[in-house]
């Protein structure tokens, strides 16, 4: 005798799953931060005239006291004076352009380059360029 299999509703083996409809949503795949390596490089330029050379070598006189070893890189010594030029970088690299007006420096233009690339793709470069405008 032949008994009826009661664990599967149809006792013929299926052919094919059923397909699957196309109204269905698309399934959705859990969010990741995407990791491309990206790596970026800021230049910033701020260009600078000196409003009062005498301010801005006392300053920086006073600056070399406080930072000895910066101002050796830039050639002050005991024995060497700082020169105009190396008294202003001295000053450009221990304060902010906002701090420097006080010094004797004004700011004529402040430059941004930027450059981003990933592993990939050539380096995309980006230049943003302000002056502001000259008041008295």
């Amino acid at each position: 005798m032949n008994r009826p299999n009661l664990t599967h509703p149809d006792p013929r083996p299926s052919a094919a799953p059923a397909p699957a409809s196309a109204l269905a949503p698309p399934r959705q795949l859990p969010r990741r931060p995407l990791d491309l390596r990206v790596r970026t490089r800021r230049i910033q330029v701020e260009e600078l005239v000196v409003d009062d050379p005498a301010k801005v070598l006392d300053h920086a006189q006073r600056a070399a006291l406080t930072a000895p070893d910066t101002a050796a890189v830039l050639g002050h010594s005991p024995a060497t004076p700082l020169t105009l030029p190396a008294a202003a970088a001295l000053l450009c690299a221990l304060h902010e352009p906002g701090e420097l007006a006080a010094m004797g420096l004004r700011l004529t233009r402040h430059t941004t380059h930027v450059t981003a690339s990933d592993q990939q793709t050539e380096p995309v470069s980006l230049e943003l360029s302000y002056a502001p405008e000259y008041e008295e």
